[in-house]
């Protein structure tokens, strides 16, 4: 069965950077804007395998080939949003290169801040580094293989058809990513919080977190989003608790 294609014309992409394997794509942009490379927005790094690959809370990112690995950056303005919201920014982004890939977007929902679930398995995970104004935006998603988590479930794309092919898949990302971008500097955090959430688990949804530094998890309910971004978590209580950063399970 031939590879699944994405909609977006390769050609679209003009600034893509394909390495066989490297330690970390984030790693790797980081190094070079602090040894002076004036790397613009709209680049991209994608590698073939990930030796070092990241997640968020320090965890390994699996680099099974054929999946999507790649970073890219965000030069931030004065004028910019938050930068905190990048990450429903590009939570988006992927939801939306993805979406144009499979028969049935409706299967998929975005987990606060960024990770992409297909049913209720992890598909995609996203990890933001700052360095000086600028931000790496670092994105895995399960195009082929999926790995097998202690504390959570995840699938790739291949579970429900042919693997999209991986070069032409980061086009598509690329694509979103920059026409995401642009929204989200000239309309700001309202439009797209409202697009985030009509594509995220549903108000009332159970949440279980796990904040940074702590060993007993946190329970509630998705109660929506702050102005900026932020979860509001409904305790057992009634209370409602602001959470800026955290591991979230559905």
């Amino acid at each position: 069965m031939p590879p699944l294609r994405c909609s977006l014309p390769l050609e679209l992409g003009t600034g893509i950077e394909f390495v066989a394997e490297t330690g970390s794509t984030n790693a790797d942009i980081v190094t070079r804007l602090r040894n002076g490379d004036l790397l613009p927005e709209g680049y991209w790094l994608v590698a073939d395998r990930q030796t070092e690959g990241r997640g968020r809370q320090g965890r390994t990112w699996f680099d099974g080939m054929g999946n999507f690995m790649g970073s890219s950056l965000v030069h931030r303005q004065p004028s910019d949003p938050s930068a905190p919201s990048l990450a429903l920014m590009a939570g988006l982004a992927v939801w939306d290169a993805v979406s144009r890939c499979i028969p049935d977007p409706s299967c998929m929902m975005l987990k606060w801040p960024n990770d992409v679930l297909l049913g209720r398995a992890k598909l995609a995970g996203i990890l933001l580094e700052a360095v000086e104004q600028a931000v790496i935006v670092g994105i895995g998603v399960n195009l082929a293989m999926a790995p097998d988590l202690p504390d959570r479930p995840a699938t790739a794309l291949s579970s429900i058809g042919p693997a999209p092919d991986r070069d032409v898949f980061a086009t598509t990302l690329a694509n979103s990513f920059a026409a995401e971008l642009a929204r989200w500097r000239q309309y700001g955090l309202e439009p797209l919080m409202s697009r985030w959430q009509s594509i995220a688990h549903p108000l009332g949804t159970p949440l279980t977190l796990r904040l940074p530094g702590t060993t007993v998890p946190l329970m509630g309910s998705y109660a929506g989003l702050d102005r900026d971004g932020a979860l509001l978590l409904q305790l057992a209580d009634g209370s409602v608790r602001v959470v800026h950063a955290g591991d979230v399970f559905v």
